[in-house]
Formats: structure tokens, C-alpha cells, sequence
């Protein structure tokens, strides 16, 4: 697009247009890190911070977002249509997650049988997630806008004014995956180190270190959003992007490692990955069923996800 460009929650795409490339970008890191554990071999690392990723953008992201746009703010609201919508394709996902581990348990079940399930699988879900793209930004991008007027101070319609260049902004976007393809070499190497010195599990480090690094950008825009009381943005950046990484980060992986790692990584992932997941949709589909936010419902975000990873930092390598 040519010239300014206007960020609106009420145009044609909303809210939801916005939400999905600051998901998509956010994510960026998430995909580099996890293309660098593969290569080192790291598979329980990269399928752990898969589920981290899932359960902190659900639980941590929304939960600090919710909690700091109510401290501003007594009520905030977003789509519920739009909430539902994306609370169905978790449910999806954590299905996708406890078929492959289901399988891998019966009797007779061989290596080959499950990563062609799991390649099966993975192509399965690449397609539902397009699907999603066409429903929500094509066909149906209404039940996703942002249906309250904004409170007083705030943006009409979100609107404001963004001068860049396409030239400036790929530059950036270049320099940055240059940068955190670098830095993930980096850190990939230092966590074999650090289970060792801090006798840390490879879930505990996955799920709850490597993920919220990796999630860092969303969580930042997704609180800015909710500051500026414009919640169905910060809502679509963290669920969308639990959606995203569930059900395209996930599969691109689960594909790429038959040829980029040094064996190929399945779906078969490990039944407290999978409880904490199945958990996570439970607890934030109660949550946003009724499309309003509160400082309260964002403290209740938080507990869950801070007891889930005293749990994990509770067990001890070699103990989960």
C-alpha cells in the first residue's frame, strides 16, 4: 500500500487484520528459535516451548494485558462472536495434540506409523488454518471487529496515522530476523549449560523460559493495546497468536524436522504438555465467553499460568 496507511479496528479487516500480523511477526522469533533447537537436535526444548508458547500467549499475555487495561479502565469489551471463533480452533488444536499421543500409546504402534500420522496431521492443519485466514479476514471479518464505541480519550475508531515505506519497514524486518536468528544460535547453545548447572528440566526451560522470550513482542503490543483500551486488538494478538502457533508454527515444524534436524520430530507430544494445554483452553474459553475484561479475570489468567510453571519448576530434570 502506498503512502500513509490508516490502523483502524473499524475498517474492513479491523481489529483482527492488525492482531494477526502483529501475531505473525511476534511469532517470527518463536519460529527461528525453534528452527535453531531443531537443528541442535533439541526436540522435547522445541515441542515444550510449542506448548509454552500456546499457554503463555492464553494465560500470560491476555492475563497482563486484561490486568492492565482494567487497572485503567473498570470494564473493557471485545467481539464475543470473534472470541468464540478463535476459543473453537484451540479446542481444535488441543485435539490435534492428544490423537498423535493416544496413538503413540496403543500397542503395536511403530515409529514410521506415527510421523506418518503426524505428517498427515500437520498438512490437515495447515488447511484448517487457511481456512481461518478466509473466514476471518475475508469472509466473515465482521465478527471480529470491535463492536463498543471507545471510551472517552481514546482513538476514534482506534484510528491513527502511520508514515512509513515499504522499502524502510522490509529493511527493518530483515534486520531484525538477521538479529534473532543470531541471537537464537546463541541462546540454543547456552541451555544444555544451564539445565545442567541449574538441574532444570528441558520442559521447564522450553515451556517457560524459551517461550516468553520468544513471546516477548507480543506481550508488550498487547498491553500497550489494552492500555489504550482497544482490548479486541490485544485480544486477537494473544489468542491469535495461540491459534497461529498451534495451528501453523507447529505443523511447519513438525514437516521441516524431516529435513532440517537430525531425526524428525511427531505430534506425539509428552500428556502433561497436553493436560496443560487442554487446561489453558478451558480456563480462557470461561474467560472470554462473555467479551468483557476486568483487572480481575486478568489476575485469574495469571494464577493459573504462574501455578502451572511453579509446577513445572517444581519437578526437577529427570523427574517429569
Amino acid at each position: 500500500m502506498d503512502g500513509p496507511y490508516h490502523r483502524a479496528t473499524g475498517g474492513t479487516h479491523g481489529g483482527r487484520g492488525w492482531g494477526l500480523l502483529n501475531a505473525t511477526f511476534g511469532n517470527a522469533a518463536e519460529l527461528i528459535i525453534a528452527f535453531a533447537a531443531l537443528h541442535a537436535g533439541l526436540h522435547q526444548v522445541v515441542e515444550a516451548s510449542i506448548i509454552g508458547s500456546v499457554v503463555g500467549n492464553m494465560l500470560l499475555v491476555l492475563g497482563a494485558a486484561m490486568l492492565a487495561g482494567g487497572m485503567r479502565y473498570p470494564e473493557q469489551q471485545f467481539n464475543p462472536l470473534g472470541a468464540r471463533s478463535q476459543a473453537t480452533m484451540l479446542v481444535l488444536a488441543a485435539i490435534a495434540l492428544i490423537l498423535p499421543a493416544t496413538f503413540e500409546s496403543i500397542d503395536g504402534t511403530s515409529v514410521k506409523m506415527l510421523h506418518q500420522l503426524s505428517v498427515s496431521i500437520a498438512v490437515v492443519l495447515l488447511l484448517v488454518y487457511a481456512l481461518y485466514l478466509l473466514f476471518s479476514l475475508v469472509t466473515h471479518p465482521a465478527l471480529f471487529r470491535s463492536s463498543p464505541a471507545p471510551e472517552k480519550g481514546a482513538p476514534e475508531n482506534g484510528e491513527e496515522k502511520v508514515h512509513t515505506s515499504v522499502g524502510r519497514a522490509l529493511a527493518v524486518l530483515a534486520a531484525a530476523t538477521v538479529g534473532t536468528a543470531w541471537m537464537s544460535e546463541i541462546m540454543v547453545g547456552s541451555i544444555e549449560p544451564m539445565v545442567h548447572e541449574f538441574a532444570f528440566s528441558d520442559i521447564f526451560v522450553g515451556a517457560f523460559v524459551v517461550a516468553i522470550l520468544g513471546n516477548a513482542a507480543e506481550h508488550a503490543t498487547a498491553i500497550t493495546a489494552a492500555l489504550n483500551n482497544r482490548m479486541n486488538l490485544s485480544f486477537s494478538i494473544a489468542i491469535g497468536s495461540s491459534v497461529q502457533v498451534a495451528l501453523f508454527v507447529a505443523p511447519v515444524l513438525v514437516l521441516t524436522s524431516f529435513f532440517l534436524a537430525p531425526s524428525p520430530m511427531d505430534q506425539a507430544f509428552r500428556p502433561d504438555l497436553i493436560l496443560i494445554v487442554v487446561l489453558s483452553v478451558i480456563v480462557t474459553a470461561q474467560v472470554a465467553s462473555d467479551g468483557r475484561s476486568d483487572w480481575l479475570k486478568g489476575t485469574q489468567l495469571l494464577v493459573v499460568y504462574f501455578a502451572l510453571a511453579l509446577t513445572f519448576f517444581s519437578c526437577r530434570a529427570n523427574v517429569l
